[in-house]
């Protein structure tokens, strides 16, 4: 059974996604087509919560099914689980080292994007939506998401992997549905933090690091001794 700390690490690395330097900027171009259209008897904001609700379970869908994926994977090579931990906390603190900027590593940061057009969203292709921003990731989505799916890899149950996605989803998408209810309100708000994004980027690429070292050396069995 892995240990809780396994998914508070990949909960707080979906809210580092949502604050990352390459996501956060376009979350205002997410919201204002979230909120889309104006038709008669609709209210923008409701349509905003109830599209960006679509839109978070569109995304957490597909990492969850990611997720299995990983820990099947897992699963194949689990004659090789010690090679397999050292490759997995290798790729995150190399990951870590992209983030800082310490490494400059090309394929990590190709931003991949499927060009989907919707005119007026609903909640279903709002769903839609969030499946194909899942597919399409960023370079910071790649680092974090990466990282997670690391971990899964090394679940002992497809549902340890399926939870560890799904708790890196909740990380993601309750800050995204609490910015949809009050997005008047904290528009300027996304400017300020823009400001600190190299301080966002040391700590984020700070944790992927320490997560990976633990990964590698095995450290995180003894997180259990304190209940964790």
């Amino acid at each position: 059974m892995l240990s809780p700390i396994y998914y508070f690490l990949t909960f707080t690395e979906g809210i580092l996604t949502f604050i990352s330097p390459c996501l956060l900027p376009m979350l205002p171009i997410y919201f204002i087509y979230l909120a889309g259209g104006s038709e008669q008897n609709i209210n923008p904001k409701s349509r905003l919560l109830i599209n960006s609700i679509g839109f978070v379970i569109g995304f957490s869908l597909v990492f969850t099914v990611l997720g299995a994926t990983a820990t099947s994977l897992g699963h194949f090579l689990s004659n090789h689980r010690g090679l397999l931990e050292k490759i997995s906390g290798a790729i995150m603190i190399v990951f870590g080292l992209n983030f800082i900027g310490i490494l400059k590593i090309s394929f990590i940061n190709v931003e991949k994007r499927i060009d989907f057009q919707f005119k007026s969203l609903r909640f279903i292709t709002s769903i839609i939506f969030g499946m194909v921003f899942a597919f399409g990731w960023s370079p910071c989505l790649s680092s974090f998401l990466g990282s997670a799916l690391a971990l899964a890899s090394n679940s002992k149950t497809i549902l340890e992997g399926v939870l560890l996605l799904l708790c890196f989803s909740i990380g993601l998408g309750i800050p995204f549905i609490i910015t949809s209810i009050i997005f008047e309100k904290v528009k300027g708000a996304f400017k300020k933090i823009q400001t600190h994004i190299r301080t966002i980027n040391v700590v984020s690429g700070a944790l992927l690091i320490i997560a990976g070292i633990l990964v590698f050396t095995g450290s995180f069995k003894y997180f259990s001794y304190f209940g964790l």
